[in-house]
């Protein structure tokens, strides 16, 4: 063969396997970055949005929030708040999934169905439901290394939670849920609940089915327990101020061992939340300290 033409040949045969290299390369890069956008996730909470963080997951769309979303997130749509969803924005956004939480359900169920939105409930009521809830987001998405990480951490925290409750006097526990205007009285059923009981407390409050239960100050005068916890919720500020003005001029709180021992404490919004969130062991944590100092 012509000394030439043989040259000409080699020179195709290189330039054919460089494009088709090129090619595969550029081919993998793309199916990476479709399997991260196939997902296409809208997050509704603040707490399921710092767990996909903690997942190591994108998201096309994050919730309207005074708290400061983890920075993965920066520049990602917003989709309105938790109650009050933008359900055009969410349409635009064209998610496979849009996750919020099961305490809503009853709520937003119809309003995501009419909207013609699939929407999962997760369950974070408790610390067990939020773990589980964890692992089978880790199975789904393919981060079960990430998830089974988080979970240990909180289990190693109950575990040495329980050994240092062990044997101890359980005290008895009142928790108020106060939003602006009002308070509800949170059952073992409730996240923060479900915290105080991790903890080896006694909740006044027995015998419902339901998370949060009306109540009048008599009856609570009666069931008279060790320690009253006031989580504030909605616009924390506004609420510490009226749980303060109504133990200071309701005169039946006065009769409480809780407020004459100065055993009343305020629990954080961002630690303590409706729902559980990842700020679970320091909660558990700061639960401790409280009830035995």
């Amino acid at each position: 063969m012509n000394k030439g033409i043989m040259k000409a040949f080699l020179c195709c045969v290189i330039l054919l396997l460089l494009i088709t290299g090129c090619s595969s390369e550029q081919e993998t890069i793309q199916t990476d970055n479709q399997s991260e956008s196939e997902n296409r996730i809208v997050s509704s909470t603040v707490a399921i949005t710092e767990i996909m963080d903690a997942l190591e997951l994108d998201l096309v769309g994050i919730p309207d929030s005074s708290k400061e979303l983890p920075k993965r997130y920066d520049g990602v749509s917003n989709v309105g708040f938790v109650k009050n969803p933008d359900l055009e924005i969410i349409k635009s956004l064209h998610p496979k999934d849009v996750l919020t939480v099961s305490t809503l359900e009853y709520d937003l169920k119809p309003i995501y169905e009419n909207a013609g939105i699939e929407a999962t409930f997760l369950n974070l009521d408790s610390l067990e439901k939020m773990q589980q809830t964890i692992l089978s987001l880790g199975k789904k998405y393919d981060r079960n290394k990430q998830a089974e990480k988080i979970v240990t951490k909180m289990d190693d925290k109950v575990a040495e939670i329980h050994k240092a409750v062990a044997g101890k006097e359980k005290p008895t526990v009142l928790i108020l849920l106060g939003i602006p205007g009002s308070y509800l009285v949170a059952t073992e059923h409730s996240y923060i609940g479900d915290i105080a009981r991790l903890c080896g407390v006694v909740n006044v409050v027995t015998g419902e089915k339901v998370e949060y239960v009306a109540t009048n100050t008599e009856f609570l005068q009666q069931t008279n327990p060790d320690i009253i916890l006031r989580a504030a919720h909605g616009v924390p500020d506004e609420v510490v101020k009226m749980f303060d003005k109504e133990f200071k001029e309701n005169d039946i709180w006065k009769h409480f061992d809780a407020v004459k021992n100065g055993r009343v404490f305020d629990l954080e919004e961002e630690i303590y939340g409706t729902t559980g969130n990842l700020a679970a062991t320091e909660a558990l944590d700061e639960m401790m300290k409280m009830l035995y100092q």
